[in-house]
């Protein structure tokens, strides 16, 4: 998809689908024929429910997945190189270094006997091969500087941070080894609203200060109108829409998509009722046989139970999968 911008492509991942195997069960079809660009210095908004495939996605990127996942087809490339042609030895040659992630619930990803400081200067003696304490420890302090952390700091272990202070340790850990692309993978789970504001803010700062691009996984369309450039809204393991952020909000052309904008509250209608998504995602071992959105989607007509939507493209840097969209 070209944003119109000329700018260099850093990551182009081209129809990945990916399947959990479990003995002696059906394989969940948890990411099925999904694609998308991300751009120098561009931000990367990936949308949907809990369950829909955007943590697995993001994983995959970094080829990171559990031990049941699977990428059964497609191709990710990095910088011209496919990674999915690499060697796990070669994996962690770039892992980090090119591009690194901000894994959600800091807590459960920061190890709790060991100080920040340390976790920090161990991702820097892996990857970069700098062992020198003098210079690991004035690395790790310009880091936890660069993030709004006190140097002092550095010594403190993760149950002495505040939730805000472990996200923004997240930070600076991806940080460390200067990577080209971040994944943030919901980084402002579980804190309050004041907090996420200033993580959100932190983010998008740095972002612009270090060219950094980035790909935000969330659910929540506020943060991603704030900071996205583009929008990937996913549902069931496929891609819904794939648009500029101005687009998405502005012409939703997805049923999913505008149904999730419609239960997103507008400050300017403050008692104007908010619409709600009747049922629940589908289970990924039991998928339904035509669109996946099709059981709830208020829109439906009889095609969409028996027949699964191709991704259409609008415009060249707008796609939808909808067969209203062929109908009209």
């Amino acid at each position: 998809m070209n944003n119109g911008l000329m700018k260099k492509t850093l990551l182009d991942v081209r129809n990945v689908s990916i399947d959990y195997v479990n003995r002696n069960e059906a394989p969940a079809h948890a990411v099925e024929d999904v694609s998308f660009v991300l751009h120098e210095g561009e931000m990367l908004g990936l949308v949907g429910e809990s369950g829909c495939g955007k943590t697995t996605l993001a994983l995959s990127l970094l080829r990171l997945l559990p031990a049941a996942g699977r990428i059964t087809e497609g191709e990710i490339f990095f910088k011209g190189t496919d990674w999915l042609d690499l060697t796990e030895k070669q994996m962690e040659e770039v892992r980090w270094k090119e591009i690194s992630m901000i894994f959600q619930g800091a807590m459960n990803a920061l190890n709790p006997v060991r100080t920040i400081g340390d976790q920090i200067a161990e991702a820097i003696r892996q990857h970069l091969g700098e062992t020198r304490k003098s210079t690991l420890n004035a690395m790790v302090e310009e880091l936890l500087d660069r993030v709004g952390i006190p140097p002092n700091r550095r010594e403190s272990y993760p149950h002495q941070y505040s939730g805000g202070m472990r996200q923004r340790a997240m930070i600076a850990m991806a940080l460390a080894c200067s990577p080209d692309v971040v994944i943030a993978d919901e980084p402002t789970t579980a804190l309050d609203v004041m907090i996420q504001a200033q993580i959100l803010e932190l983010l998008s700062r740095l972002q612009k200060q270090l060219g950094l691009s980035v790909i935000l996984v969330t659910h929540d369309l506020g943060v991603v109108a704030e900071v996205c450039d583009t929008v990937l809204v996913m549902y069931g393991g496929v891609t819904a829409e794939y648009a500029p952020v101005d687009v998405i909000y502005n012409f939703p052309r997805h049923p999913y998509t505008q149904q999730l904008l419609s239960a997103f509250p507008d400050l300017s209608k403050p008692t104007e009722r908010l619409v709600s998504i009747p049922g629940y995602p589908p289970r990924l071992e039991a998928l339904p046989p035509g669109c996946r959105f099709a059981p709830r989607c208020n829109k439906a007509f009889d095609r969409c139970h028996v027949e699964k939507p191709e991704l259409r493209f609008l415009a060249s840097d707008h796609a939808a999968s909808c067969h209203l969209l062929e109908e009209k």
